[in-house]
């Protein structure tokens, strides 16, 4: 369970399984406040990913030629 403890500057401290972090608060809903219980979904972005692994292997090419 993801809590937000609290707000500080810019950033949000949240809680997770007895320890914090802080994640920037402009990736939160506007409507999110303190002691709210969040969601997180996570998921792999396999054409960004692609992407940028074909601009790596391009420049370690260019780099090794």
């Amino acid at each position: 369970m993801f809590i937000i403890d609290r707000f500080e500057g810019n950033m949000a401290v949240i809680e997770y399984n007895g320890r914090t972090f802080d994640l920037p608060k402009n990736l939160l809903p506007k409507e999110a406040k303190e002691g709210d219980v969040l969601k997180i979904s996570i998921e792999v972005d396999r054409e960004e990913t692609e992407k940028r692994r074909k601009r790596i292997k391009n420049l370690m090419n260019e780099l090794f030629e």
